[in-house]
């Protein structure tokens, strides 16, 4: 090639010069024929196709409809914070003492390393709980009452348990002052946590597990317009102090459960006191006119409907009576014929208001109950489930909500065992209000119970608490069940003992739930020991 000066040249000079035709010019190009390089014809590029007809030219969006898509964007991001604020609250209100409590829960346990854990004082300034610390730093967590407040306290060796549990974290929390913690913190020694104000009295407390004594069985006191649980018992009990030392005993088979807290974990049947929510079914299936008062019914001592008998106990006849009197006289043969008249669906959503087969609002481990009536059962499912025996199972506690709702015009109030949380110099943190829980039947539906419940003191089957000092609103309860059931032998029974009842029935001060394991009738063990508590409150002048 020659040169024709810098950035300039001649098309010509490439003319007694051979150009290299790359290979791919060479190649087929598609399926029209044309080769190029091979036959000495010039390359030749495939038609063009043949113009195409262009879409309209889009119209331009208007600021009207921009406005519109910027509004959805917003609306849908605001609902995305809104959902997450809503769920933030939820977890504040009402997931945050559920995860304090939760035993999985490690964040609290991390606190250990720089906190003692708080102290826990009953409503009348006792310590329940404590932690003692020696001169070389060593922690000694001690239960001054011992075995009295065991299940509800509960423990902290080999686990935790009750209020220890539940309020885990609280107890390894500090809002002590400022000073303190620096203080502490040059001397490098651990500040001591926040402490627990109960609800519960150490008086009401020994007095219903005095009044229980060797039963097996629980006891449970609350307020009924607050949620305040005054006091909690479970016998067989164990003592807090010496978990290590008694562990392999109270985990063994033989040892009937000392661990468990019958009052919120234990499952009963009901026995008469079932009654209560058989005659309010009746009740409100006949509001209108007030048709429940034309009902009557002769007891002839035993009912016969099929193959199935249900008898009232003893065999004893009440005779004529009506609503009322079959409630006041716990007339078996009277609520079985109750039973079969009840819409069954009706009757199990009345169970399920007041928490049946469902949740109870408390953070103290229980048990469900149960409730297994439907528009399918048998005959004699319906008949035994109406007096409270059947496949139905309740707990004390569940039972003593129930009556509280009665005695509280219709209302249930959330249960709760902490008035208040302070630092370790007695300032407040937090104190817990009375909440309601929600309105399960009329003031007017309450009302109606109240009365026929006080005619079971006044003369039924718990007159023993009749007296001039206070007044009595009851039911009792004899709940039989198989000693030996499934295990192929002859049919063995024995008899729970129930009471459940509220006093000063004008403005109801207390609720008393008893159960005491074989022990008979109602009138027999839990009355008695009914009556103690309630003689322990207004003797102490509260």
């Amino acid at each position: 090639m020659k040169e024709t000066g810098k950035g300039n040249w001649n098309p010509g000079d490439f003319s007694e010069h051979e150009v290299e035709v790359p290979e791919f010019l060479t190649q087929r190009q598609g399926e029209d024929g044309y080769r190029n390089g091979q036959n000495g014809d010039p390359y030749q590029i495939p038609p063009l196709p043949e113009d195409k007809e262009l879409p309209p030219p889009e119209k331009p969006v208007s600021k009207k409809q921009r406005n519109r898509v910027y509004g959805r964007v917003a609306y849908m991001f605001s609902a995305m914070f809104l959902a997450l604020v809503g769920y933030m609250a939820y977890f504040q209100i009402s997931l945050s003492d559920e995860l304090k409590a939760n035993p999985n829960n490690t964040k609290a346990e991390e606190q250990k390393q720089y906190v003692v854990r708080g102290s826990i004082y009953s409503a009348d300034g006792e310590v329940l709980a404590g932690t003692d610390v020696d001169a070389d730093g060593n922690e000694t967590r001690i239960y001054p009452y011992g075995s009295t407040f065991a299940h509800v306290v509960g423990y902290t060796t080999n686990g935790k348990s009750g209020i220890e549990a539940m309020y885990n974290s609280d107890l390894l929390t500090s809002n002590t002052s400022i000073v303190d913690q620096v203080g502490k913190g040059v001397n490098n020694e651990k500040v001591r946590g926040d402490s627990l104000i109960l609800t519960l009295d150490t008086r009401l407390q020994q007095a219903a597990s005095t009044a229980l004594g060797a039963y097996r069985g629980a006891v449970v006191v609350m307020e009924p317009d607050t949620g305040a649980v005054l006091a909690m018992v479970s016998h067989p009990d164990f003592d807090p102090n010496a978990m290590e030392e008694q562990w392999e005993y109270l985990i063994a088979e033989d040892a009937h459960s000392p661990l468990l807290n019958r009052a919120t974990q234990g499952l009963y049947p009901p026995g008469s006191t079932f009654k209560i929510l058989t005659a309010l079914e009746y009740i409100q299936e006949h509001e209108a006119g007030n048709d429940y008062e034309n009902y009557t019914f002769q007891c002839d001592g035993y009912i016969t409907q099929n193959d199935v008998t249900i008898q009232c106990y003893d065999g004893e006849v009440h005779g004529y009576e009506n609503l009322q009197q079959s409630f006041q006289h716990s007339c078996n043969t009277s609520f079985a014929n109750i039973g079969l008249q009840l819409d069954l669906d009706k009757f199990g959503d009345l169970c399920e208001k007041f928490l049946f087969n469902g949740d109870l609002p408390t953070l103290m481990p229980y048990s469900s109950s149960q409730f297994v009536l439907n528009s399918n059962s048998s005959y004699g499912d319906i008949m035994t489930t109406s007096i409270g025996q059947g496949d139905t199972l309740v707990s004390p506690f569940h039972m003593a909500l129930i009556v509280s709702t009665i005695a509280n015009d219709g209302v249930m109030m959330y249960p709760y065992f902490v008035q208040r949380v302070e630092n370790t110099e007695g300032v407040e943190v937090n104190e817990t209000k009375p909440i309601e829980y929600k309105r399960i039947i009329s003031a007017q539906e309450a009302d109606i119970l109240k009365s026929y419940m006080q005619s079971v003191v006044e003369g039924g089957t718990g007159s023993y608490l009749w007296n001039d000092s206070y007044t009595v609103a009851g039911k009792t309860g004899s709940a039989e069940y198989e000693v030996n059931g499934n295990t192929g032998q002859e049919a063995e029974y024995s008899t729970h003992s129930w009471f459940v009842g509220f006093s000063n029935v004008e403005d109801p001060d207390i609720v008393v739930s008893v159960i005491a394991e074989d022990g008979g009738t109602g009138s027999a063990a839990a009355v008695p020991i009914a009556k103690a508590v309630f003689d322990a409150y207004y003797n102490n002048q509260w």
